[in-house]
């Protein structure tokens, strides 16, 4: 590897260690093997390091989640089975990418007083949401349309919520089978009240 990839991996690394605000530069230069001028020759700054380090984590974890939903779409012919399949099988994504799910909500956090990563998590938003969309219907990829990403963007609110509840307590973190019977709660009293 270059210099540039080996800056890449060395801020992956300090991402899921040290998490997104308590990384410094001096840290991804030690992780990586490569100087400190090497951060500013290739990126710019550490933050656009760090910031173009979490979105390529994200699709890497992204390729796991799509590992669980492939295993999932084999598990029952049976859609809920399917769902209920897919949120069980997330959790083993959750215990290997940990560090990554912190350092994104610590990310989140900042983001406010930082355009350029606000600017890098909307850039990935959309295709987020259409990879997700595809990914939980058993499909390589949908048609970028509206519907499309409001179903992505559920997905992506589950999700998110998911990993919220499970960094903050493990063992209470909801079930593959919680998750379809919210689910049938949620729908038959917003779409079938009464």
């Amino acid at each position: 590897m270059g210099n540039r990839e080996d800056l890449m991996a060395g801020a992956k690394r300090c991402l899921y260690e040290k998490g997104y605000g308590r990384t410094t530069a001096r840290d991804i230069a030690t992780a990586s093997g490569v100087s400190l001028a090497a951060i500013g020759y290739h990126f710019g700054s550490k933050d656009a390091l760090l910031n173009a380090a979490m979105i390529e984590a994200i699709g890497e974890m992204g390729a796991s989640l799509g590992e669980v939903v492939v295993a999932a779409n084999q598990v029952s012919e049976d859609p809920e089975e399917r769902f209920a399949a897919v949120w069980e099988g997330l959790r083993d994504v959750f215990v290997e990418h940990r560090g990554l799910w912190a350092a994104q909500f610590e990310a989140l956090a900042q983001a406010a007083h930082a355009p350029e990563l606000a600017q890098a998590f909307a850039g990935a938003q959309k295709e987020g949401r259409l990879g997700l969309s595809a990914l939980f219907q058993g499909l390589p990829v949908v048609v970028d349309s509206e519907e499309e990403e409001v179903r992505g963007a559920f997905y992506q609110t589950l999700l998110a919520g998911y990993a919220a509840q499970w960094l903050a307590a493990p063992d209470l973190a909801p079930s593959g089978q919680d998750f379809l019977r919210g689910l049938r709660l949620v729908s038959g009293s917003v779409l079938n009240p009464g």
